[in-house]
């Protein structure tokens, strides 16, 4: 047997009634969710740090939620790990017109040069006609409810900005961020001052799309600089007392 094979025999196994594990029998769709989602990260994690022997590690444990998910599936007769491989590879094909022009794998080889941004215009009008098929015609319609805010604000605003709701460059959403500023500073309710400060965030992440910039990867970098800095102070000596002055003079002598 294939590696792969043994891995579906494996799972078939572990969600076996009598002979297989009792927490693996016990996990439903709704169970599974939250463990790929930690699983996605733990890659991602792996993955800026250019930890090969881990990303193989943790690229293993997803690929396992993958073949979980496809084994509860062929439990209800939905489908099986072979057919979301299949339908992979459809979308692949479909989707690349630029490698595979007649749609089939045997036009490989035949197709013309295309720029990344001709690709990436292309990619969009193809996805936008597979949510169109499946009624889902809003150019907003599929963007997953479950994503972090942060990655949901920039999906969301680079799909409007494929049909042309957007500022020119970043100069537009620099005014627009101090109009925010202004308008948070004027806010009299705690309440509109919570909605004033969302805007605020919104428009940021819509600074850091227009630069070119994948906002939650800064965020994540600012967080780092944070965390380093502030364990500098802490070796520094005893922190728990120290005056706000004191706090600034550790703070700036670890930026310098």
């Amino acid at each position: 047997m294939s590696a792969l094979e043994q891995l579906i025999t494996m799972m078939a196994e572990l969600r076996d009634p009598n002979h297989g594990c009792e927490w693996d029998r016990r996990q439903t769709l709704q169970s599974l969710a939250r463990y790929c989602i930690e699983e996605a990260y733990e890659v991602e994690s792996a993955a800026v740090q250019q930890d090969w022997a881990q990303l193989k590690s943790e690229l293993g444990d997803l690929w396992f939620q993958v073949i979980f998910f496809s084994q509860l599936a062929s439990e209800q007769g939905q489908f099986d790990l072979y057919d979301v491989a299949e339908t992979l590879h459809q979308k692949l094909v479909r989707r690349h017109p630029h490698v595979w022009p007649d749609g089939s794998r045997a036009s490989f080889g035949q197709s013309s040069s295309a720029s990344p941004e001709q690709i990436r215009g292309q990619w969009e009008r193809i996805k936008q006609a597979e949510r169109e098929a499946q009624g889902q015609a809003g150019v907003l319609a599929d963007v997953p409810l479950q994503l972090p805010a942060l990655e949901r604000a920039q999906k969301l605003q680079s799909r409007a900005a494929q049909v042309g709701f957007d500022w020119p460059d970043s100069t537009g959403v620099r005014a627009k961020l101090d109009e925010e500023l202004v308008e948070f500073d004027e806010a009299q309710t705690p309440e509109h001052r919570a909605e004033e400060l969302g805007d605020l965030l919104f428009t940021l992440v819509n600074l850091a799309r227009k630069e070119g910039w994948d906002a939650a990867s800064l965020l994540r970098d600012a967080n780092r600089k944070f965390e380093t800095r502030f364990e500098a102070m802490e070796a520094r000596g005893p922190i728990k007392d120290l005056t706000l002055e004191a706090w600034e003079a550790r703070w700036q002598a670890i930026k310098r």
